[in-house]
C-alpha cells in the first residue's frame, strides 16, 4: 500500500517549530511513503519564504500546498519558478498565473498525483470552476496512471467542500478540505473509495484564533475595526492531520485517521 501523511496549514514560527519537533515521532509510528503539508501560512501566519520552506524539506516535509494567502510575501513567485518546485498553488487560478496546480511525484515504482483546488464560495476572488478544473486535470494525467491521486481543496464552505467529495468519490484517492484551520471529526471512505475530510485543521499555536493571538482579534469582533493581530511564537502546539493509507492497485483509500496532537514550543 502508499502510506501518506498529510498535514492542515503549518502556521507561523510556532507551527513550523511544533512539526520540527512532533514529525520525527510521527514518521516513526506511521512510517509514511510520502509526508504533504500545506503551506499558505508558513511565514508567520501569511505566506510563504524561500527560508520557511527550506526548513520544513529539512524537517522532513516532501511537498507542499497552498491556498490563497501564497502570494502574501514575494518569495512565492521566486519558490514557483524553481525546477521542481516543492510547492504548488490552486489549480483553478487563471493559467497566467505562476506556479502549477499539481504534481506527480514518484516513489520507487508507484506514481503519486497531488492536486491543489480552491473553493469559490465566499472568496472575493472570481476564481476558475474546481469541478471543471478537476475534470480536466484528471483527464489529463490519464496517461500517466498514477497509483494515487490526493486532493487539497482550500475552501471556506463544507458544502462546497462535501459537493466536491462526492463529485471525487471513485475518481480519486483522497479529497482532503484546508483554510479553516478547525479539524473537522468527518474522516471518511465515501462509497466508492475516496477518503474525506472537510478540514484537516491546523499545524500551529493551540491558544489562538485560527493561529493569532486571541486577544486582539477578540477585540476586533467588540470594536469592528479590523486591526492586526501578533502571531504567538510560544506556548503549546496543535498538530492537525491525517494518515492515509491506499491501494496502489485500485487508487481507492484503505485508511483515512485523523492525527491531533500537541506538543510544547
Amino acid at each position: 500500500m502508499i502510506k501518506i501523511l498529510f498535514f492542515g496549514d503549518i502556521f507561523g514560527k510556532l507551527g513550523r517549530q511544533g512539526m520540527i519537533k512532533a514529525l520525527p515521532d510521527l514518521k516513526e509510528k506511521y512510517q509514511p511513503d510520502i509526508t504533504i503539508a500545506n503551506a499558505e501560512n508558513l511565514a508567520h501566519g501569511r505566506g510563504v519564504t524561500e527560508s520557511t520552506i527550506k526548513e520544513m524539506l529539512k524537517a522532513g516535509i516532501d511537498m507542499f500546498t497552498s491556498g490563497n494567502h501564497v502570494w502574501d510575501k514575494n518569495d512565492a513567485y521566486n519558490i514557483f519558478a524553481q525546477k521542481d518546485s516543492p510547492l504548488i498553488r490552486p489549480a483553478n487560478y487563471p493559467e497566467e498565473t505562476a506556479g502549477k496546480g499539481e504534481k506527480l511525484l514518484k516513489i520507487g515504482l508507484k506514481k503519486v498525483l497531488v492536486i491543489n483546488l480552491i473553493g469559490r464560495v465566499f472568496f472575493r476572488e472570481d476564481f476558475n470552476d474546481p469541478f471543471a478544473e478537476i475534470d480536466k486535470i484528471l483527464e489529463k494525467y490519464k496517461k500517466d496512471k498514477p497509483n494515487a491521486i490526493i486532493i487539497d481543496f482550500h475552501a471556506e464552505a463544507t458544502s462546497e467542500k462535501i459537493a466536491l467529495g462526492h463529485f471525487l468519490d471513485g475518481k480519486v484517492s483522497a479529497m482532503l478540505g484546508t483554510h479553516t484551520h478547525v479539524q473537522t471529526a468527518d474522516n471518511k471512505i465515501l462509497e466508492q473509495g475516496t477518503a474525506y475530510i472537510s478540514d484537516l485543521g491546523m499545524t500551529g499555536p493551540q491558544d489562538s484564533v485560527i493561529g493569532l493571538e486571541k486577544t486582539a482579534i477578540i477585540n476586533n469582533f467588540f470594536t469592528q475595526i479590523n486591526k492586526s493581530a501578533q502571531v504567538p511564537e510560544t506556548g503549546m502546539c496543535q498538530i492537525n492531520g491525517v494518515y492515509l493509507e491506499i491501494d496502489p492497485k485500485t487508487q481507492k483509500a484503505l485508511k483515512i485517521e485523523r492525527i491531533n496532537t500537541q506538543v510544547e514550543i
